[in-house]
Order: C-alpha cells, then structure tokens, then sequence
C-alpha cells in the first residue's frame, strides 16, 4: 500500500524579497566550492504532526497558513536575497535581480504518521516541489530555492524544502530555514548572513584541464537510498568496537564509528577489481568553525573533502572499525586553519582533490563519500506550530555515499546510504549483529 497517498499540488507562486537588494549587491561572485559541486538541489522535509501543531496553525485554515508563511518568507528573502536571483553558469556569478522563488501549496491524501512511521524513501518525490536531481542554469527553469507546503488529511504538514547546491550546503540551507521560521513567529533571526566570503577567498577559476567534475560519482538508475537508524544502543556498541584494539581513537565519536562500519561493509561487499589499488573514504568537512577566526555566519558551499586513503589488494580482507575510524579521523583533523589559508593561497584542495579525481577517473582508485548533517539544528526549525516530528532528506544519485543526520532526541544517527540493490540485504544483516558477540 502506498503509505504517502496522493498529493495533487493547489497552486503555485512566485515569492519576491519584500525589499528590492541594493544595486550594489545585484552581483554576487561564486566560489571554486561552488562550482565543484552537483549541479542538483539539497532536499529536507520537515513533518509537523496535527496533534503536536501549536499556535497559528491550529487557529488559522490551510489559506490563512500559506498566506503567513509566503510573508513570512517574502520578509527573510530580503536578508537572503541570492535566492531570489539567478545563477549565470559561465561567468560563476549569481544575478540577483529578486525575480523569486516558487511556493507551491499541495494536499497530502493521507495520514502524516503513517508516511513518517512506514517510511518509503522512492515515495517522498511526491512531496518535493521539484525533482532534486535537476540542474539550475540559465533557460532550464526552476528557481534556486523552491518550497512545498503539504497538507495532510489528519491535519498535519510537511514542509518541503529545495536548495540548489550550486549556491548553497546543507548547512547554509538549516540556517535559511531556521530564520524563516523565526520569522514566522514574529520573532527577529540571528543577524543576516554575510554572502561571497568563499568567493572572496576561493574564487571561481577554469577547472576544463583537469579531471574535477561534479558528474564524476554521479551515480546510475540501479542505486537504492537505505535508511538505516542507529539508536543510543547500536551507537554504544559501535564505538566500542570501534575502540577496541585501537591507540589512536580510544573514544571514537558516533559519526567515526557510524562511517567505520558503512566502510567496512563497503569494502567487504564491494570488492576492488585488480586494476583497482586504492580506496579514498571523502568526508565533507565545515571548513566554517575550522578558519581562524571562525566564518561564522556564511551562508554558501563552505565544506571540502577530507579523504582517507587505504591501500588495498584484490580480495584481501577489510581493515576493522579502529583502523578505519584512525584513518578518517586523521583525515579529518588535517582539516585546519593551516589547511585553509594553504588552500587559498596556493589551492591545496583543489590540489588534493585533482590528484584523486585523476586516480578515480582512470580507473586506479574507488572513492566512497560521507557527508555528516548531524551537528544541524534541523528540530529547531519551528514556524510557530512547535519542532518538527522527522526530518528527512531524499535520494541523490550519487555512487557510494552516506549521509549522516542525528535523530529527532539527539541520540541516535540516521544514514541514508546508497546502494546497489544486492548489497542492501547484507547491509541490513550486519547490522542486526551490531552489538552481538560477533561483531568485529
């Protein structure tokens, strides 16, 4: 049975910033961050629960709701006034002329807990306002962030919400989201974020003769999104394993031990060919609170990839959790100020990254990514109806990735991890062992 129902969209609107951007930030320059990322959208639905709504929502009908959000919205678009513009994808700037972003209004044929208890993750596109798999570029449409608000039958919403990645993180996208819903609730945000840091310090530049493309994991149509929830228990024995044997990682952190065991299993299911001798774990890494002083309150694609190399021989058997939780953690903690002024003054990243993209492209090297969500403060989002139930993102068809976000009491970590669909089954097999006498 279809738990989500049908969804049948009511209307759709352009919002424009409620104050038209000065003449002198109509340009705003991308970075080299920017540029090197999927041409896609970031994707989060926030599920509000009918007997959790507080407030506005329980006192106003569906038209009075869309009416507060689109001013509510119209007003923030005024301090985050790129998203309401265009990107020109030759020139690596972002016009931003307030042309606006869609608000589409949809209802829901179907009760919110069912769809967030029985999740069926090829069944959220419905609540989508756009395909995230769609690029953003001069004449294709779509605007640089699109919002679906979604009314269930029992009473309940989803808001739906999609950032092109070309201008924005996961990161940038929480921040966005989290002064909306102030606003919402009549209450001021934190202080406007400051736009083309990153393009200040890491400009855009012609990348044609080397192999760095977005398109590279880009992955195929067999991949299957998991979902895969570590409560406080799993997360307990994880860490324990993962410590175990180790010198360097005594007290692994949850993300460590959760990407040990992704890698782990990627490894011993997805063996290397003979041509294959390398495999690179990427961790995307805020570079935001790792710059002396701190870049706080940037919004844009502040994050690089930190990668941990393993060697590795045809059929030979995986590292255990210790080793590959040192490896990542070493990785990451390269990650620094030195790193970051290394990379602006002489493109350390791009350095890194080009040399890997070579070995992935000529076929030497597997690459497998990780991108933690879990520090967010997603549950904060709340538009006066009180703090989301679930928050989810959706697919991306990107080979080998793992997306890491905590759960709704700040304990346990969901992963959405992309496979082929042979592998799912021994995904899910190993996990029920977690914790067992077994467990390596």
């Amino acid at each position: 049975m279809d738990s989500a129902g049908s969804v049948h969209v009511i209307s759709k609107e352009l919002i424009k910033p409620s104050s038209p951007t000065p003449d002198h930030l109509k340009t705003l320059n991308l970075s080299v961050l920017d540029q090197i990322t999927p041409p896609v959208y970031i994707s989060l639905i926030f599920f509000y629960e009918a007997d959790e709504l507080k407030g506005s929502a329980s006192s106003m009908d569906q038209a009075q709701v869309c009416q507060h959000l689109k001013q509510s919205l119209s007003n923030t678009l005024t301090s985050f006034y790129p998203l309401a513009g265009k990107i020109d994808p030759e020139s690596y700037t972002v016009y931003c002329d307030d042309e606006g972003v869609e608000f589409v209004e949809a209802r829901a044929h179907a009760r919110l807990r069912d769809v967030v208890q029985d999740a069926k993750l090829e069944e959220f596109q419905k609540f989508l306002p756009v395909d995230p798999l769609r690029g953003i570029h001069v004449g294709e449409g779509g605007t640089l962030f699109m919002v679906q608000i979604n009314f269930f039958d029992c009473g309940g919403v989803a808001v739906a919400a999609c950032v092109s990645h070309l201008v924005a993180d996961g990161s940038s996208l929480v921040d966005f989201m989290n002064a909306w819903a102030a606003t919402c609730r009549g209450e001021n945000p934190k202080s406007a974020p400051e736009f083309g840091v990153f393009g200040r310090c890491f400009p855009a530049r012609d990348l044609s003769d080397s192999n760095i493309s977005p398109a590279l994991l880009m992955g195929n149509d067999k991949l299957v999104t998991k979902r895969i929830v570590f409560d406080k228990e799993k997360l307990a024995a994880l860490k324990q394993a993962a410590a175990t044997g180790s010198d360097d990682v005594r007290d692994p952190t949850r993300v460590e031990a959760v990407s040990a065991f992704i890698l782990k299993h990627f490894i011993e299911h997805n063996p290397l060919d003979a041509n294959k001798t390398l495999l690179a774990a990427g961790h995307a890494v805020n570079i935001r609170s790792r710059a002396s002083p701190p870049l706080d309150n940037t919004f844009g694609n502040g994050c690089v990839t930190a990668a941990a190399e393993f060697s590795h021989q045809h059929r030979s058997p995986a590292p255990e959790l210790h080793e590959l939780a040192s490896k990542l953690r070493r990785a990451i903690r390269t990650i620094d100020d030195e790193y970051i002024r290394e990379t602006e003054r002489e493109d350390r990243f791009l350095r890194d990254l080009g040399r890997l993209c070579d070995l992935v492209s000529e076929g030497e090297a597997e690459a497998f990514l990780f991108s933690s969500w879990c520090r967010f403060p997603m549950y904060e989002v709340d538009f006066g109806w009180g703090k989301p139930v679930w928050v989810c993102t959706t697919a991306l068809l990107v080979n080998n990735l793992a997306i890491l976000m905590s759960t709704r009491d700040g304990n346990g970590i969901e992963a959405w991890i992309n496979l082929l669909p042979d592998h799912v089954q021994s995904l899910e097999e190993q996990f029920k062992h977690i914790g067992s006498t077994n467990q390596d």
